[in-house]
């Protein structure tokens, strides 16, 4: 006997609407995930600025070019992200914000806030 089910069977990753929620922690996730990369990085050139003062400048003229200040941006994007969020599943587990309107505003304000935290926090520190 053949049952017949309305699932797709190819889903169309460009056609499902995810809530700001799903955003987000998507977002988190991915933010945590580049934070684990990127940290062999930063601790390379941490070691390479205490060797000398060569390997300082070195170090500091890599995170004062264009690519270092866009992995730069990244970092202190993921961190803030990563803490906001944190910051939001906290408030979350102990009942605060669950409802549906706050819970999508929260979601939202962490989206937008981090991005804007992370481009001042980085003019700030090159």
């Amino acid at each position: 006997m053949h049952i017949q089910s309305n699932r797709p069977v190819h889903l169309d990753l460009s056609k499902i609407k995810l809530p700001i929620g799903g955003i987000m922690s998507i977002l988190h996730r991915a933010t945590g995930v580049y934070l684990f990369l990127i940290l062999p990085f930063f601790i390379y050139l941490f070691v390479q600025s205490l060797q000398n003062a060569t390997g300082y400048a070195t170090a500091s003229a890599t995170l004062h070019s264009f690519f270092g200040a866009l992995i730069l941006f990244g970092l202190i994007w993921s961190l803030m992200h990563h803490l906001l969020a944190g910051i939001r599943y906290l408030l979350i587990d102990v009942d605060c914000g669950v409802e549906k309107t706050i819970a999508r505003q929260t979601a939202l304000a962490v989206t937008a806030a981090a991005p804007v935290l992370a481009l001042l926090i980085t003019w700030g520190l090159l």
